[in-house]
Parts: structure tokens; C-alpha cells; sequence
């Protein structure tokens, strides 16, 4: 199957609602062996373990399609990895780990504020909830019709001393 096909297939199985947790896991594996780079089909498999609950699974996923260089093969995908595997890893207790992935995820238009949200998200596992609250702020402050010093000045005296 050609890449185009098998984006299409890959696009029909997420958006397919009548499929539970377990055949997505099963259809997403066979699309997974028949992917045009092993990247692509280990970050699927991984979002399809990811969503189905199963984070150990979807871990280790995530980490094989990050070593299979999935940030050449696609990087609107490699953007949307950090978000899913760092969330992942909160939900694995690694809260520490997500922080730092999250810190360091780059901007790029396939997740937008996302990653600041699963930041603030991970912050407040933590148990930093002004840190994380200000992160939020901050994520969602641009998108504001107004109001934006304000928000600003808010954000930055929840974590002042």
C-alpha cells in the first residue's frame, strides 16, 4: 500500500467510533507492519495503546518511534509525540520526566498551545498548582480578544515570591 493509502486508513481507523479500544489496538497493529517508515507505525501503535489505556504499552512505543527517527520522517507527528508521550509518562507517575519533556518541546503548528497544557497538567501532578496555573495562563493568554496584560501580570505574581 502507498502512503497516501495508508495515511487514509490510518485517518479511518481514529475517526471510526464504532471500534473499541481493543480492535483499534488490533487494527492499528496490522497498519503499524504495513507503515511506509517504522516511525510512523510505532507513534500509531502507540497513540491506539495510548487511548485504549495503556500507557506501559504506548511507552514503549512512543520511545521506539522517537529512535526510528521520527522527527525526520514526519515532523508534524514528532510535535504531537512529545505531548503523547509525556503525558504517558505523567500517567505512569514519571511526572518528573513529562516536566522536562514538555519544558523543552519546541513550538510547532501541529500541537500549538498543547504542549504548555499537558505542561500545566504535569505541573499539577507535581504538586506545583500555582506553577501550573500560570503555565496554563500563560498557554491560553494570546488567544485572548483582550485582557492580555492583565492575564500577564496575574500569571506572573502566582509564582512571585
Amino acid at each position: 500500500m502507498d502512503t497516501d493509502e495508508w495515511e487514509d486508513r490510518v485517518a479511518a481507523l481514529w475517526a471510526d467510533e464504532t471500534v473499541d479500544d481493543e480492535q483499534r489496538i488490533e487494527r492499528m497493529t496490522a497498519l503499524a507492519a504495513a507503515a511506509p517508515h517504522p516511525a510512523l507505525g510505532e507513534f500509531e501503535l502507540g497513540g491506539a495503546h495510548d487511548s485504549g489505556g495503556r500507557e506501559a504499552e504506548a511507552h514503549v512505543h512512543y520511545a521506539a518511534a522517537a529512535e526510528a527517527g521520527l522527527d525526520a520522517a514526519d515532523p508534524d507527528r514528532a510535535a504531537r509525540l512529545v505531548v503523547q508521550h509525556a503525558s504517558t509518562l505523567r500517567n505512569l507517575g514519571r511526572v518528573d520526566e513529562a516536566i522536562t519533556m514538555l519544558r523543552d518541546a519546541p513550538a510547532h503548528p501541529a500541537t500549538g498551545a498543547a504542549p504548555r497544557v499537558f505542561l500545566a497538567l504535569a505541573l499539577h501532578s507535581a504538586g506545583r498548582p500555582a506553577e501550573a496555573l500560570r503555565v496554563a495562563l500563560e498557554a491560553v493568554e494570546p488567544t485572548l480578544p483582550r485582557y492580555h496584560r492583565s492575564v500577564r501580570a496575574y500569571a506572573a505574581a502566582l509564582t512571585e515570591g
